[in-house]
């Protein structure tokens, strides 16, 4: 695929009708216990909080890629962090992932942002790849842990 004929475009919130059709399958590549109550908190509270999705489509129209990001002002800067990258098994390789991260290194330069970071699982070494191979180094360990709920008596 030629990288220069992919379309791209960032969706709106909840009441754009591509974000479930054309974001919500692409997601679910990625996240596939996501569920509809937490899609919709994501395109909806997500995007009051500064989350946009950019999407990459084919001249034919068809989505192939999809990145959930955030502008973050930081003690290290102003950040563009991306919350959730996937390519469409059926165009990776092709560029297409490439190009989008392209594409938000420019609106993290446009956002004045100076860096762009991301979480990845530990167990996708396909991904860490990827992100080597665009420059990213590994510059932290992210913990997690579940936040106890406090009892009502």
């Amino acid at each position: 695929m030629d990288e220069a004929e992919l379309v791209f475009r960032e969706l709106g919130p909840a009441d754009d009708p591509r974000v479930n059709q054309d974001l919500l399958p692409l997601l679910l590549r990625l996240r596939p216990a996501l569920s509809g109550e937490l899609f919709e908190a994501l395109v909806t509270e997500g995007h009051d909080q500064g989350l946009r999705y950019l999407i990459a489509y084919s001249p034919a129209g068809q989505p192939l890629a999809a990145a959930g990001y955030r502008t973050l002002v930081t003690s290290r800067g102003r950040v563009l962090f991306v919350d959730d990258l996937v390519t469409d098994e059926a165009a990776r390789s092709r560029g297409v992932g490439a190009r989008l991260m392209g594409e938000l290194k420019t609106l993290g330069r446009r956002g004045g942002c100076v860096r762009l970071e991301l979480d990845s699982g530990v167990a996708n070494p396909h991904a860490h790849r990827f992100y080597l191979r665009h420059r990213l180094d590994i510059t932290a360990f992210h913990f997690a842990g579940p936040v106890e709920l406090e009892s009502r008596s």
